[in-house]
């Protein structure tokens, strides 16, 4: 069983049957999950994605770096909601930004994560990078380097890697496992491309899975998930 994990939550993910927005019944099913597997002893840190309410890239309305600063603090309002709902089921948490959000936030240092989750809590790393034209995958590609994890655990509302989209192709066939560099160098758009690089140099694989699976992060972290795989080897 890995013993630290990082688990990279979309934002659409968290709007559960709403599709926009916060669903609180389908959030509470995920901290649970979060419980059992901390329960276990595993360290658990987690980046929300924000696109439930706004992803930077694709407002076109406004100029970019205003869109993806808009959309950091969706992230950060994301993971301040996800961490009460973890405390309501009885975990200990802490949200860290890259920034200085008031009192709502912690600022981010690796001695204060490293502190934390020694105290076993359940860190959030919301703001992203806490700058512009990085995405959220680039945001867990790196705190996940920082903190020393074994493993990304990307969360999707599809079970894995498909060579077509699986919504319009039945016949759509899914990998059970791919390398990093393979992403890297044929731009395959799996990950953003940053991040992916950063997860090679680095050694950092990565399991992408459907989150609407029953017990899906806990049969991850045990190495039992029907997702795909990415390797750095």
């Amino acid at each position: 069983m890995n013993k630290t994990i990082l688990i990279k939550l979309s934002g659409e993910s968290l709007s559960g049957r709403n599709g926009h927005g916060l669903d609180f019944e389908y959030i509470k099913k995920i901290c649970m999950e979060i419980k059992m597997i901390h329960d276990e002893g595993v360290r658990v840190g987690i980046v929300c994605g924000g696109g439930n309410f706004l992803r930077g890239r694709d407002a076109h309305e406004m100029d970019r770096e205003t869109a993806d600063y808009v959309g950091m603090m969706a992230t950060v309002m994301n993971c301040i909601y996800m961490s009460e709902i973890c405390r309501s089921v009885g975990l200990m948490t802490q949200v860290l930004t890259p920034f200085s959000c008031g009192s709502f936030t912690k600022l981010f240092s690796k001695d204060r994560v490293n502190k934390y989750l020694g105290k076993g809590m359940v860190v959030f790393f919301a703001g992203g990078t806490g700058h512009p034209y990085f995405s959220t995958d680039t945001a867990t590609a790196l705190r996940a380097i920082e903190i020393d994890a074994d493993i990304i655990l990307a969360a999707k509302s599809i079970d894995g890697v498909y060579d077509s989209d699986p919504a319009v192709n039945p016949d759509a066939k899914k990998y059970d496992s791919m390398q990093m560099a393979d992403i890297v160098d044929n731009k395959l758009g799996v990950v953003d491309l940053a991040a992916a690089v950063l997860c090679l140099e680095n050694k950092m694989p990565m399991l992408i899975f459907g989150l609407n699976e029953e017990n899906s992060i806990a049969n991850a972290v045990a190495g039992k998930s029907n997702g795909t795989i990415i390797t750095v080897d």
